[in-house]
């Protein structure tokens, strides 16, 4: 080994020591135009310090490089990126960056493009389907009892006596059993201190808070009577894009307020197997945690605010989601739901206090969450067969619901089968070039007239900043019906001025660019994406249908679930194949079902046990190892399909088969 000198050493340790307090050094990054801003490590990655400053930038990849959602202008900095040609060299010379692939190495200002940028007043309620959404719906047309899973009422007791010297509990319990079946009963400690001194001062008058849980009654509070008429709950949609919450006033069974917001969980990837993998990467499922609860939480608190309700007055919260999303609410192990055998650590989820899980409501209030089948049909899959009522049928139905993922529900009440197919995420915008949600400037509706020339509406009348799922379905099926693409989704190269050739091969103009306004395009490999998305779920309904021995015209309702479900063209949808060929009158929008089924368990008992016999009675169909679903996909890769007699309502010109 070769001899270092003294002054050798010495600039080796200076070095050491310059690369170490480098590292232990801070930079400030801000993010325009919400001048939000954060501190960062050298070297951090610009994704992840807008990630820390709560700034949502799309990364469909999860950060890995490859999808270029993520793409911001550094206005003043040093910055260190990798090459990639997901950028253009005019993006390059204007500090366009990556920022899952930037390193941060001094103080920065970031612009963060207005196509990337979420807000809470985008995100569109569901105003559909009122039958669904609104409460009303299954308690008050007699399909079940009203009975709470959680309840506040009055109860009257004698005062003791020498000739009755009932202790106080017990005699709070017999006065409970005088008004509700309650065979079995439990009292937390802390109530049970504060028992008999509740009950004298209010002379054996008391408002009691009684919940469900399995066999159990507990009581959860006694109070004056006064406040008897003060119980509410909250039922929440767990979704993987976004989190919704209705208040309900658990004494009339009315719906009070609802509120929504953009799941902050995003940040680590559009889909919940990218957030699987960024927290097993990076030891991060406290975070996640976190963030969903957060989100919860901060709807709770808007929803109690707005309403002037306390905190303590919500007694019980409902949740319904994709299984993923209850794992992380909970912070159970999610890692086996993306790897073979595909399972979940819990289906079925007893009753928990709502505090364990850092949910802020009475501090003794219950969390419920709604049952699953498997890895990949979660709780809000069996809140919409609850809601639908498919499972009561005679006659054969279809549940669709198509979000980040497409999960399918076939059966009626002697039967159901379902599965999931995970092509949905290109009908929500994820891996199309201009893809956006529905948000305002999208466009929701397109149609191209008989001169050629392209008409469409966007969200809000505003102009165009890109295109939400049912414009991209839309846009599919005008550009296939035009001849503008053939049955494989290829672009026919016919002379037409607004097909050239772009960054990502062939394109079609949708919107040309106008002042500040960029051009919007449909490219090849967006084709392609929505291509597979469709037939990933017709593909996933094929395999259940030929399973079961089901013909088109055996079905007597297709029931589409989701905000995507409520703007979607059900014409254009059979036109590219991506629905079975039914008349139109078969066809129904049902709006938001998660929570829907969420709001109908909270009002009845006997409804969360009709959900729990749903998801056990479910058959469910893993098309990862299905032997026909990818002959079934392949089939399903043309416009309408490969077999055109599945199809007999598209009439197709000679020279368009």
């Amino acid at each position: 080994m070769p001899s270092v000198n003294r002054e050798e050493a010495s600039e080796i340790k200076d070095t050491k020591h310059k690369m170490k307090e480098s590292k232990k050094k801070k930079c400030t990054v801000r993010f325009e135009p919400s001048g939000l801003k954060t501190k960062v490590p050298v070297g951090a990655a610009l994704l992840d310090a807008a990630r820390k400053a709560g700034i949502y930038l799309s990364s469909i990849c999860g950060g890995d490089g490859y999808c270029g959602k993520c793409k911001v202008i550094v206005d003043e900095g040093q910055f260190q990126s990798r090459p990639t040609t997901l950028l253009t060299p005019d993006e390059i010379r204007e500090n366009v960056v990556l920022a899952c692939q930037t390193k941060v190495l001094s103080d920065m200002t970031v612009t963060v493009p207005k196509s990337h940028a979420l807000q809470a007043g985008q995100i569109l309620m569901d105003t559909d389907a009122r039958r669904f959404s609104e409460l009303a719906g299954e308690v008050r047309e007699g399909v079940f009892e009203l009975d709470p899973l959680v309840q506040k009422f009055c109860v009257e007791m004698s005062a003791p006596t020498v000739h009755d010297n009932t202790a106080d509990h017990e005699r709070l319990y017999l006065a409970i059993r005088d008004q509700i079946n309650a065979p079995i009963m439990q009292t937390g400690f802390r109530i049970m201190q504060k028992l008999s001194k509740t009950l004298c001062e209010e002379n054996y008058k008391a408002a009691v808070t009684i919940g469900r849980r399995g066999g159990t009654t507990e009581v959860i509070e006694v109070e004056p009577c006064r406040r008897s008429e003060r119980n509410f709950a909250v039922a929440v949609d767990l979704g993987t894009t976004t989190v919704v919450a209705h208040l309900l006033d658990l004494t009339n069974a009315t719906t009070t307020d609802t509120e929504a917001t953009y799941n902050s969980q995003i940040n680590f990837g559009e889909d919940y197997i990218r957030r699987i993998i960024y927290a097993e990467e990076n030891n991060a499922f406290d975070e996640m945690q976190n963030r969903i609860v957060h989100d919860v939480n901060n709807l709770i608190v808007t929803l109690a605010a707005r309403q002037r309700i306390d905190l303590q007055d919500i007694t019980a919260i409902v949740c319904a989601g994709n299984t993923a999303m209850v794992h992380f609410l909970l912070n159970l192990d999610p890692t086996r739901i993306r790897k073979e055998p595909y399972i979940a650590s819990v289906s079925f989820v007893p009753p928990i206090r709502a505090a364990e899980a850092g949910i802020q409501i009475n501090k003794r209030g219950l969390l419920y969450c709604l049952p699953s089948v498997a890895a990949y049909v979660g709780s809000d899959i069996v809140a919409g067969v609850l809601t639908t009522r498919i499972y009561t049928q005679k006659g054969i139905s279809l549940f669709i619901d198509i979000g980040t993922n497409g999960e399918v529900v076939l059966g009626n009440r002697d039967w159901l089968v379902c599965a999931s197919s995970s092509a949905g995420p290109a009908f929500e915008g994820s891996g199309v070039k201009h893809g956006m949600r529905a948000g305002a400037g999208a466009i929701e509706k397109l149609a191209i007239s008989s001169d050629g020339s392209i008409e469409f509406k966007t969200i809000g009348d505003t102009h165009p900043a890109g295109i939400c799922g049912s414009g991209l379905l839309d846009t599919l099926a005008e550009l296939f019906i035009n001849g503008i693409i053939d049955r494989t989704g290829r672009f026919k190269v016919n002379g037409d001025a607004r097909l050239a050739e772009g960054d990502e091969g062939l394109q079609f103009q949708l919107v040309p660019a106008v002042n500040d306004h960029q051009e919007i395009v449909i490219t090849q490999p967006d084709i392609n994406n929505l291509v597979r998305s469709k037939a990933g779920v017709f593909a996933a309904i094929r395999v259940l249908m030929e399973s079961t021995q089901t013909k088109p015209e055996d079905l007597e309702a297709i029931y589409l679930a989701g905000g995507f479900g409520n703007f979607l063209n059900v014409r254009q949808a059979v036109t590219i194949g991506m629905l079975p060929d039914v008349s139109a009158e078969k066809i129904q929008f049902v709006g938001n079902t998660s929570i829907a089924g969420a709001k109908t368990v909270l009002m009845s008992r006997k409804a969360l046990e009709t959900a729990e016999e749903i998801a056990k009675s479910m058959t469910y169909f893993d098309l990862m190892s299905h032997p026909g679903y990818m002959d079934e996909f392949i089939r399903a890769g043309f416009l309408p399909h490969t077999d055109l007699l599945l199809f007999p309502s598209i009439k197709l010109a000679p020279e368009k088969v």
